[in-house]
């Protein structure tokens, strides 16, 4: 069945110990009230950098431990290529029958039945074919709280994309579920998402903003503490720190990050005096003032170095998931200028208080809050930072190409046999990770989604035309169907050749490509 990986719980976002205890409690209360007209769905919201993301995952590790958590699904702004919004209940009821076996055998039984539910995309039969009718077929309930925690709803594309996940929450159908299921939501409270749920009566809304201040200091001066133990933390520090904050966690954060980051031109303290002596600001503001602080203490102001910044941020904005370092530096290499052809780690290796992935060469690269690539895109508040979203598709397209005709050969994984089942085949995983590297995986999936967000590029209609023309084109087949996605190529093609209709002269060669395909 079609689900999202790496959607899960992350163990590395949750709360510090001690911290958080009134919210955390009340949702404990909540899992665990007895009341038969207890709302179904708690709804956390608040503005960006509040951590509602942080409550969620602790709640989910706790849940975890206990035997209770039915299932963890975390939307993501740069894994919006994946299209996570029509693998939620998917993914979701994927969870849930891993908690029970008596639920994995009831949803097996509604697959068995139409094989066609395992990869539609359609949320309102998803919802109802694998979540409901499964629970409606136990012979006996499942014991003991079962949640469904939602993370970072805002973060699933446009509203359009949400606009029957909130059809469904808002809907009295939750209260369907059996009376110990609860639904955990956080977002932000953007319009149509407040709209839907603000005034359900089976939603319990709660805003993070309206925590209590006297906690919300005291949490945030044990993790400024925490953070600074050691290197440069004084109380006087972390109560100031905590004011300065204005209840954000995130802001928190970045604070620490810039005080102990290593600058050989100025102390902990100097960096300390220039946060506290920045003007007062809240919200979006407070926190795009620690991002231009942070990027000017580690960009160079240099013509040249902020060009390296912007391109590099660029490639991150448009590249349809997170790739390593590595990685994002083999695309590089493929660009077709000669002073776009860097090792991207002169650029991101002093990044790591905005972007994950830098000090490990096997995770991939992403913002370690949703807000930052959204600074970079708004002129007004980046500024000298601002990356204009011009198209570099052309360019990864271009690359991707180089690299299907580089890497793609016969057999890659050295398989015995060409009647076996990929499913038969015990060790494919480990022959895939071992002879199809990140950037080739990314390249054979997402070649065709650059293309059709590009303009027409001759050059890159030629590099089209010769993959189609070899037989690199066979052996990327091959990989499509060990990376489990074969069954998307006839629509990638049929976005080729539209793609190209704006020249005619290259359409016969795409359209051979996709004749080709429809008689394997």
């Amino acid at each position: 069945m079609a689900y999202a990986a790496d959607a899960g719980l992350d163990t590395t976002k949750i709360c510090l110990e001690g911290t958080r205890t009134d919210l955390l409690t009340e949702i404990i209360d909540w899992i665990h009230s007895p009341e038969p007209d207890c709302p179904r769905v708690f709804w956390l919201h608040g503005e960006a950098g509040k951590g509602k993301s942080t409550i969620a995952h602790t709640i989910a590790k706790w849940l975890k431990e206990l035997g209770g958590l039915g299932s963890c699904f975390c939307f993501a702004r740069d894994r919006s290529a994946e299209r996570r919004h029509e693998k939620l209940f998917t993914t979701i009821a994927h969870g849930l029958a891993d908690c029970d076996p008596m639920l994995k055998r009831a949803l097996a039984g509604v697959l068995a039945s139409d094989h066609s539910l395992k990869t539609t995309a359609d949320v309102m039969q998803q919802w109802q074919k694998l979540i409901l009718q499964p629970l409606s077929n136990l012979s006996s309930p499942i014991i003991g709280p079962v949640v469904i925690i939602i993370d970072a709803l805002d973060e699933s594309g446009t509203e359009a994309s949400r606009r029957n996940i909130l059809r469904i929450l808002a809907s009295t159908e939750t209260t369907n579920l059996p009376a110990n299921f609860r639904v955990l939501l956080t977002s932000r409270p953007l319009p149509d998402i407040y709209h839907a749920l603000h005034d359900a009566k089976h939603v319990k809304a709660e805003s993070i903003d309206d925590t209590v201040a006297a906690s919300t200091y005291r949490d945030l001066c044990l993790y400024i503490s925490d953070e600074l133990r050691g290197d440069f933390c004084e109380e006087q520090v972390a109560t100031t720190l905590a004011r300065k904050s204005d209840g954000l966690f995130e802001w928190a954060r970045l604070a620490c990050e810039f005080i102990r980051s290593q600058k050989t031109c100025s102390t902990p303290q100097q960096r300390y005096n220039d946060l506290v002596s920045r003007g007062p600001g809240e919200g979006e503001a407070l926190l795009d003032d620690m991002y231009r602080a942070i990027l000017r203490d580690v960009v160079e102001p240099t013509p040249e170095a902020l060009a390296r910044f912007r391109s590099v941020m660029h490639q991150l904005l448009c590249t349809m998931e997170p790739l390593p370092m590595d990685s994002l530096t083999t695309m590089r290499r493929n660009f077709r200028r000669d002073l776009d052809r860097y090792d991207v780690e002169v650029v991101l290796r002093s990044m790591a208080p905005l972007l994950g992935g830098i000090t490990d060469p096997s995770r991939p690269i992403r913002p370690l809050h949703s807000t930052f690539f959204e600074f970079l895109t708004d002129a007004s508040r980046s500024e000298e930072f601002f990356v204009d979203m011009l198209d570099t598709h052309a360019e990864l397209v271009y690359s991707a190409l180089c690299i299907l005709q580089q890497d793609l050969r016969f057999n890659i994984c050295g398989l015995e046999s060409s009647y076996t089942r990929n499913s038969d085949i015990a060790d494919l995983a480990s022959r895939i990770k071992n002879h199809v590297s990140p950037h080739l995986s990314y390249s054979c999936r997402h070649w065709v989604s650059h293309l059709r967000e590009s303009t027409f590029d001759s050059q890159v209609a030629k590099e089209v035309e010769r993959f189609f023309k070899g037989e690199q084109t066979l052996f990327w087949v091959e990989a499509l169907s060990l990376l489990k996605e074969l069954g998307n190529a006839h629509v990638e093609l049929d976005g080729v050749i539209r793609w190209a209709g704006v020249s005619k002269a290259y359409l016969p060669y795409f359209h051979i490509g996709l004749s080709w395909l429809e008689g394997t």
